[in-house]
């Protein structure tokens, strides 16, 4: 099986690594959610690349597996019982378009009994624009439609958005 023409473009972007990267650590309901988020900047968008383990498992095949996915444009992970993460604040979205327009929103996480990987290529935003700024993955699947997010529940995991080695 040979690797299409398409996605060969990209290994020497990945090969030089990413231009940001998010470690994801769960929160107290979840303290065995972890993840790393990768951003490559290319010529035509950044690709997004999305591990993560420890998502919760509901039982069932008919449970919730897929899980809403958003970089926020608060800089830190901070929060408190009631509301974890808090200070990651809303969905970047700089332009004030509404939801799911906005430029933080990412497609969901698929859900393989507790593990996702994912990747995407996205024009929405560069990587120098989203240094600084958080990834959250949320417990419920984003409905694409309600504002001013996606009725996406409870924030279960964060990370900031930092350039590699720091």
């Amino acid at each position: 099986m040979s690797i299409p023409q398409s996605l060969m473009r990209y290994l020497p972007v990945l090969r030089r690594g990413p231009g940001a990267r998010a470690e994801l650590s769960g929160g107290p309901e979840h303290p065995r959610l972890r993840g790393t988020v990768r951003f490559y900047q290319t010529d035509r968008g950044v690709l997004v690349l999305a591990e993560v383990s420890g998502l919760p498992q509901e039982g069932g095949r008919c449970e919730n597996d897929i899980f809403a996915f958003h970089i926020h444009s608060g800089s830190s992970c901070r929060g408190g019982p009631e509301e974890p993460f808090a200070d990651a604040k809303g969905h970047y979205d700089p332009e004030h378009c509404p939801h799911p327009a906005h430029t933080g929103d990412m497609p969901p996480l698929f859900s393989n009994r507790g593990y996702a990987l994912q990747a995407f290529l996205t024009d929405r935003f560069t990587v120098r624009e989203i240094i600084g700024r958080t990834v959250i993955i949320h417990e419920d699947v984003d409905d694409f439609t309600s504002q001013p997010a996606g009725n996406a529940g409870r924030r279960i995991a964060c990370g900031v958005i930092r350039k590699p080695g720091r």
